[in-house]
């Protein structure tokens, strides 16, 4: 019974992105008291990255960022850095691909995980309701042009941190996915994933939602074909929307067992599994729509901008 939303504005990027997915997913509080987190899209200056790493909790917590800035130096030029409600975030310029920095950084002597990594990725979650994240890391100032949102209530995993929504896609920079739902077919595809290399980090069904789609895209598939794959390999009730630089989209299950409800306007898309959602964050404009189930689809800020 998690919550979910999604927010693309049409017409600028510099839209404020973080109050308007906050103010949505405060309306959906009751449904995830958990742990809540954005994947927020903006501009990043320059060519460097925006690097969030989840922090160990049982060291620390000085020492902690202590050792995940020598293990980023050593791939990557740092820039900046600052330390958010238990994770940290750096500003590089990567010396290497993004398999190798995973794998010099996520040592798994140390304890760190890579939270998301990407030029316009923002992604920041904590435990506790949307206030919490609210407090601990000032999302509603944050501007941009798109972003989703989750509200978790846990019904098989642990609640921390790591556990927490939204998910880094990784290996893809600047991919992130939430869901509402469950993946019943998971521990298969854990399985599977696992024999190729890839190391998760929570026992979360969600997780394995962006190692598919990244899995699908290494193969040469777009994001959109990949989402298609999707609504047949992956079984079980579920709803999940997905964020890159361009890109605002959903998918949904066969049978459509979880809500999802979309408004759209001349001004901007909103997506939630709740209309209350959307109405306490955005007003009375726009007809709801409730999506057929086994339906997938995107929005591209590049083509909105030129339609504006």
């Amino acid at each position: 019974m998690c919550g979910i939303a999604g927010y693309l504005d049409k017409r600028t990027a510099s839209a404020p992105v973080g109050n308007v997915l906050l103010g949505m997913l405060e309306a959906l509080g009751k449904r995830g008291p958990d742990s809540a987190g954005l994947a927020l899209m903006g501009p990043t200056p320059d060519s460097r990255e925006v690097c969030w790493i989840c922090l160990p909790e049982d060291r620390d917590l000085e020492s902690a960022v202590d050792v995940a800035l020598d293990l980023v130096k050593s791939v990557a030029r740092v820039r900046d850095h600052r330390v958010s409600g238990g994770m940290v975030r750096l500003e590089i310029a990567r010396q290497c691909d993004v398999v190798e920095f995973c794998r010099r950084v996520e040592d798994p002597r140390h304890g760190l995980e890579i939270v998301s990594l990407g030029k316009n990725l923002e992604l920041v979650k904590q435990v506790g309701s949307p206030r919490n994240l609210a407090h601990a890391l000032d999302v509603r100032r944050f501007k941009g042009s798109h972003g989703i949102g989750h509200t978790r209530l846990s019904t098989e995993s642990k609640v921390d941190l790591s556990h927490s929504q939204p998910f880094w896609a990784r290996g893809v920079p600047d991919l992130a996915t939430v869901h509402n739902g469950h993946i019943t077919n998971y521990h298969r595809l854990r399985r599977i994933y696992e024999q190729k290399g890839v190391r998760f980090f929570t026992e979360n069904d969600s997780e394995v939602i962006g190692v598919y789609l990244a899995d699908q895209m290494s193969a040469g598939r777009s994001l959109e074909e990949a989402m298609v794959r999707s609504l047949q390999d992956l079984d079980g009730s579920f709803t999940y929307l997905v964020a890159t630089p361009d890109l605002l989209g959903y998918a949904r299950d066969p049978f459509a067992l979880k809500p999802l409800i979309t408004v759209e306007t001349d001004g901007y898309v909103a997506i939630a599994n709740e209309e209350v959602a959307i109405r306490a964050a955005l007003g009375t404009d726009g007809v709801a729509h409730e999506p057929s189930g086994n339906v997938h689809r995107i929005w591209s800020r590049a083509r909105q901008a030129a339609l504006a």
